[in-house]
């Protein structure tokens, strides 16, 4: 059965999609609009989309484990939790847990939780036109018993997380890079160590970067490919193996999460913002496509521990 990509007509096109997050006990995904500085929820299950708005750019969004409502999100450079009914048009309440980068001009570009709870996320330089970004000005964070611990520095853009725990590796991808990279983790103090890229794009001769991604039931690794209209399925225990490609009919591919019921639905976010004068123009660009008939499952996401 051939993979089957399809458009969520309910969700509207968008500037930047990303942190797409499946939420198992509501059936949801949420993800966010970075430039649109927003938090959106969508319920495949009723068709309905809603979204919160807030005054700086945010850029993921995960639920709070064990508490109704709770998300933490990030904010430019700083780390709240908040309060979301997953209706209003505002979150109801704020809580600031950290900031990094002070005094910088940087931004949380991506984040995730590992399978013990840790809030992962690294920053980007700044980005005075689109798409050209202050190289080496980011850093790799993590978040846990209300400290913030730095693993990263000299980071181009800071994009997407997955863990093994049967494996204990930690995958990450910086774009400016071009490579998906792998460390050795510590899952119990949160330590990595051992840097090793596992993919690595221009030996491929795949246009564009490499953005979010996830992890399967079987331990590959899914890779959405920006200004390359394309999902990626790589072996990380081999490296250098290409198993799928999935083309996307929307060139700035950003991020890809499991959903859906059996977590058998591939969720994919993308962009549709103007690079070097080239205009992306809906329906596809800045849409949010969900890819069926894979014949794999993904991993429950992981929640946040406050």
């Amino acid at each position: 059965m051939a993979p089957v990509v399809e458009k969520i007509q309910e969700i509207p096109n968008i500037q930047l999609g990303e942190g797409p997050h499946w939420d198992i006990a509501t059936q949801s995904l949420y993800f966010v609009d970075i430039f649109g500085k927003a938090i959106h929820k969508y319920v495949p299950a009723t068709g309905k989309h809603t979204k919160a708005v807030f005054d700086k750019p945010v850029s993921l969004i995960v639920p709070v484990k064990g508490q109704r409502n709770k998300f933490v999100i990030s904010l430019e450079r700083e780390v709240y939790v908040v309060t979301w009914d997953g209706e209003s048009e505002k979150a109801s309440s704020l809580s600031k847990l950290g900031e990094v980068d002070q005094g910088t001009q940087t931004r949380i570009n991506d984040g995730k939780c590992d399978p013990k709870g840790r809030l992962w996320f690294g920053t980007m330089g700044a980005e005075p036109v689109y798409g050209q970004v202050e190289p080496n000005s980011g850093s790799f964070f993590s978040y846990s018993n209300s400290k913030i611990t730095t693993h990263l520095t000299k980071v181009g853009i800071s994009n997407g997380l997955a863990w093994d725990t049967k494996l204990n590796k930690f995958y990450y991808i910086d774009s400016l890079k071009g490579s998906i990279d792998q460390f050795d983790i510590k899952l119990e103090t949160g330590e990595i160590s051992n840097r090793q890229a596992i993919f690595t794009l221009n030996k491929h001769n795949i246009d564009g970067v490499p953005d979010g991604m996830t992890i399967d039931a079987d331990g590959n690794l899914w890779v959405a490919i920006f200004n390359g209209y394309k999902v990626l399925k790589i072996n990380p225990r081999k490296p250098e193996t290409l198993i799928q490609t999935v083309d996307i009919p929307a060139k700035q591919t950003t991020s890809v999460a499991w959903g859906g019921p059996n977590l058998d639905i591939l969720y994919v976010t993308s962009a549709s913002f103007t690079v070097d004068g080239e205009v992306l123009s809906p329906p596809n660009h800045g849409a949010t496509f969900k890819i069926t008939g894979l014949g794999v499952k993904g991993l429950p996401a992981d929640e946040f521990v406050l």
